[in-house]
């Protein structure tokens, strides 16, 4: 059984979502015979490559919210994110373009590496470990996931390279009608949507796994795991 994941670098659920979508996997009786392919999906397609700002700014500008409560929309993901065995450095956080991101992680993917470099360009954007937005730091995020220096920098160096698979990742997302992330798609025949409970992903493994349609797969209760990030970089939280 296939599963694919829609995710972006820049999106705190998508983080969150993967740690709780391995935990749920780890509880499926057939883990062994699931693949996992993450695909790309950017938040902010439009903004330039290097228009780098604070997250708390970027929360402020867009919810309209003073800096006391974008910094307090940025705790509590941070404390969901701690919850979960994750580290978040709240402190000094950026966001920006991840296309770069997103082309190297299909790079990684040719080479067998693909989880590796997620998981470094997480933390380094999450955990305050270094930078996603800069081609010297995606540089040695690469080298560290296992890559080959002159391979990853040729990549980076050239815009194009990749940039069809990010597009086809993209358009494919849009077909399937997500409109957020993360969005987890299974065998091709069963959505889920947003950083579910672990157990949600364990349930829907073992329903797609069976073959039965799956039952609406919303929160429980009023769990805010099921938050998911929209197109424009608008997080619930």
């Amino acid at each position: 059984m296939r599963v694919e994941i829609w995710s972006d670098i820049a999106c705190p659920w998508c983080y969150v979502g993967k740690a709780r979508f391995e935990k749920g996997l780890a509880a499926f009786a057939h883990r062994e015979e699931v693949e996992v392919v993450h695909r790309s999906f950017e938040l902010d397609p439009h903004r330039g490559k290097g228009d780098v700002e604070p997250v708390v700014g970027a929360l402020m500008r867009k919810y309209g919210r003073s800096r006391e409560e974008a910094v307090a929309m940025e705790e509590q993901v941070a404390a969901t994110a701690r919850g979960e065995g994750l580290p978040y450095d709240t402190a000094g956080r950026m966001t920006g373009n991840t296309f770069d991101v997103h082309r190297l992680l299909h790079l990684a993917k040719a080479r067998g590496r693909q989880s590796e470099l997620l998981d470094l360009a997480y933390r380094a954007n999450f955990a305050g470990e270094g930078s996603v937005y800069d081609l010297e730091s995606l540089a040695r995020l690469g080298v560290a996931a296992g890559l080959a220096e002159e391979e990853v920098r040729e990549v980076l160096a050239d815009a194009t390279v990749y940039a069809d698979d990010v597009r086809t990742d993209e358009e494919e997302a849009a077909r399937l009608g997500a409109t957020g992330v993360p969005f987890f798609v299974l065998d091709r025949r069963y959505g889920v949507s947003g950083g579910q409970p672990a157990e949600v992903f364990t349930r829907a493994l073992e329903q797609a796994w069976q073959g039965r349609a799956l039952q609406p797969l919303g929160p429980a209760g009023d769990d805010e795991g099921a938050a998911a990030c929209g197109v424009g970089g608008a997080c619930e939280s």
